[in-house]
């Protein structure tokens, strides 16, 4: 395991930009082939996310009232696959929660919906104890799993860490498919690296689990000569 220190970012009132490029930097110096520009950038609603997600082929997030393609990768596909099964059989078997995917939409702040690669939301989370009727539940999971695809900037994985903290998410990790690490977050700044050889486990959030980091990637060995 390494230890690092990222620099604290505060979360600041929502300004929006007068301008694409600014409005670009503002988003985590995304490509602008990501940015959605109907409806304009700044005007679009949770109405407007959800018939884009039901039309488009690339599931959105909405930024700022702004519509912005999620980045997307199979190699990132298979590994965020494999590491919900394995999530899954831990919580599912002990009845904890509800493991979601991509697609698993979640209203973190008033102009914020943000798509996890992966995501736990424990049984008290749940209203009523029950399984949420929104399409965009308003409630920040407890453990939060991006697994990094090409299109993704690290001033946009600063930004996405900063809101799902600010929400109520304990627990985040960053999952890269390149080095085959994962990156564990407890807050926006300070972070603790796994590698492949390395065991990783549920920290305060889900007690007792524990699983080889190599366990993630090993899908991406499929067909290399042994």
């Amino acid at each position: 395991m390494v230890n690092t220190i990222l620099s604290p970012i505060l979360l600041g009132p929502t300004v929006l930009s007068p301008s694409l490029a600014e409005r670009l930097e503002d988003l985590g110096n995304i490509s602008a082939q990501r940015l959605r520009l109907s409806p304009a950038p700044g005007t679009a609603s949770i109405d407007d996310l959800e018939v884009a997600n039901a039309e488009g082929t690339t599931l959105c997030e909405l930024i700022d009232q702004t519509l912005v393609e999620k980045a997307v990768g199979f190699g990132s596909s298979v590994v965020a696959a494999a590491i919900l099964s394995i999530l899954r059989q831990f919580v599912s078997t002990r009845r904890l929660g509800l493991i979601s995917g991509a697609d698993g939409m979640f209203q973190l702040l008033a102009n914020v919906v943000r798509a996890p690669d992966v995501a736990f939301v424990s049984l008290k989370q749940l209203p009523q104890g029950r399984f949420p009727t929104d399409a965009f539940p308003p409630l920040a999971p407890e453990l939060v799993i991006e697994v990094l695809s090409p299109g993704n900037t690290k001033a946009e994985m600063s930004r996405k860490r900063i809101e799902y903290f600010h929400s109520g998410t304990q627990l985040i990790w960053i999952v890269d498919c390149d080095n085959r690490s994962v990156t564990v977050y407890t807050s926006p700044a300070a972070a603790v690296v796994y590698r492949e050889k390395d065991t990783i486990d549920g920290g305060g959030v889900l007690p007792g689990f524990s699983s080889p980091v190599a366990d993630f990637f090993v899908d991406l060995d499929l067909g290399k000569a042994s």
